[in-house]
């Protein structure tokens, strides 16, 4: 259940995680959020562990992979719904986007990725940004001039 694995995702995150953001990645969210962008965390790891990382980032809006629970809530080890990852990321984006009354098209976008898993997203969005890229999306966005964000060499 959830309650049996808090205290090792609390260890997790303070142990693991907290340790690995930079300080530059928690300046590029205060940065979006004094501009008053809508600043969504959306990854393909799962929600139960990243909510403490948006939590820690501050932020409030959190897209991630959804683990299915069964009738007693504990945790099956299998996806619910789209895994928020590749093309899924995409259309779980535009599914949060949609109640609102808005497209990812209408709005003015940025994305921020290390991964080719990005893709579908990057491509999608108006501005693109490597972040701490792998070597395959560093290569490619300096063929498309993509920006290139290496946040670790700010700290």
């Amino acid at each position: 259940t959830p309650q049996a694995w808090q205290a090792t995702r609390e260890r997790f995150m303070a142990q693991e995680i907290a340790p690995r953001l930079p300080a530059a990645s928690h300046a590029l969210v205060r940065k979006h959020q004094a501009a008053g962008d809508t600043v969504v965390l959306t990854t393909a790891t799962n929600r139960f562990i990243t909510e403490l990382t948006a939590q820690h980032l501050g932020l409030s809006h959190l897209l991630a992979t959804e683990c299915d629970r069964d009738e007693a809530g504990r945790f099956t080890g299998r996806v619910a719904g789209t895994p928020n990852m590749r093309e899924g990321k995409l259309h779980r984006l535009r599914e949060w986007l949609g109640p609102q009354g808005l497209t990812l098209e209408a709005c003015q976008s940025t994305a921020y990725s290390d991964s080719m898993n990005d893709l579908p997203l990057l491509e999608k969005v108006d501005t693109p940004v490597a972040t701490n890229p792998d070597d395959t999306l560093r290569a490619l966005a300096a063929q498309r001039g993509w920006k290139i964000l290496d946040l670790w060499k700010h700290d």
